[in-house]
């Protein structure tokens, strides 16, 4: 039996809808081994976050080094890196132990507008992490911030792509949940040769907690299983999308999604074709 295994480095979330609780569920859900390395843990819950705790970057380095001596992951993430020490630190790491599918969520933000990024280490993140990457997954505010332009359309998105791609990333894919034409949510994926456009339907609700580190932890699931980059991006969103659409409706501000619901649509539709 083949163990897939896949590493999350990020913070937690002791609300458990995002961070490294998101992650470990959507692997869990796509069945890949999780395995984690905290940089941050967070207070926070569906109203905001109450407060950040970074970890030192030694004891950061140390949980790395006691997966890449032990569990060698078949994919890794990152989430929420706070500092540029940590993020230099993952990635003195990340190039001493040979880890090459990596897929970037360049947290910066909480949903409830919390900076989870220190202003001073965005350029860290694009000299020191961004080259490593396989795939980065900006959100539109994070790619405005990267590609240091305003997006207001599609065209915009594609321009930002093509900035960020060179900064050293293979792929990018700018997710369009912040934006939206018609109501209709288009992701971007480029990687170098075509731009390749993910479309659906806008879904209207406020339980959007998470929704970056989840799609981002399937992606990196799909990766690890082996899939193309192309492959495990619509995978993920497919994920993302059951989980906002079958929402747990807990909590009283921004609530987390349904990790379970890809799943049990998958399941549902085995049982009725047999």
């Amino acid at each position: 039996m083949n163990i897939y295994k896949a590493l999350t480095i990020a913070g937690s979330d002791s609300g458990g809808g995002a961070g490294i609780q998101a992650d470990l569920k959507t692997f869990q859900e796509l069945g890949v081994y999780g395995m984690s390395a905290l940089t941050a843990v967070t207070a926070q819950n569906t109203l905001g976050v109450q407060g950040v705790y970074p970890l030192e970057p030694a004891a950061v380095a140390q949980q790395l080094d006691s997966v890449g001596e032990d569990l060698t992951p078949d994919a890794v993430k990152t989430g929420m890196l706070f500092s540029s020490d940590i993020i230099r630190t993952v990635a003195d790491k990340i190039r001493q132990y040979g880890w090459n599918n990596l897929v970037i969520d360049p947290v910066m933000v909480a949903k409830g507008g919390s900076s989870l990024l220190l202003r001073e280490a965005v350029q860290s993140l694009i000299d020191h992490l961004l080259p490593l990457a396989l795939v980065t997954t900006p959100n539109i505010p994070e790619a405005e911030i990267l590609a240091d332009m305003s997006i207001a359309n599609l065209q915009d998105c594609e321009e930002a792509a093509k900035r960020i791609r060179q900064m050293g990333s293979q792929s990018v894919v700018i997710k369009g949940g912040h934006g939206s034409e018609n109501g209709i949510v288009t992701d971007v994926l480029y990687d170098g040769r075509e731009f390749v456009y993910m479309e659906s339907p806008r879904i209207d609700t406020r339980h959007t907690h998470g929704t970056g580190c989840t799609y981002s932890a399937a992606l990196t699931a799909e990766l690890a299983k082996g899939h193309s980059a192309a492959e495990a991006v619509r995978t993920a969103k497919a994920f993302i999308r059951a989980a906002i659409e079958d929402g747990l409706g807990i909590g009283s501000g921004h609530g987390p999604t349904n990790h379970f619901a890809y799943g049990r649509r998958l399941r549902a539709e085995g049982s009725e074709r047999q």
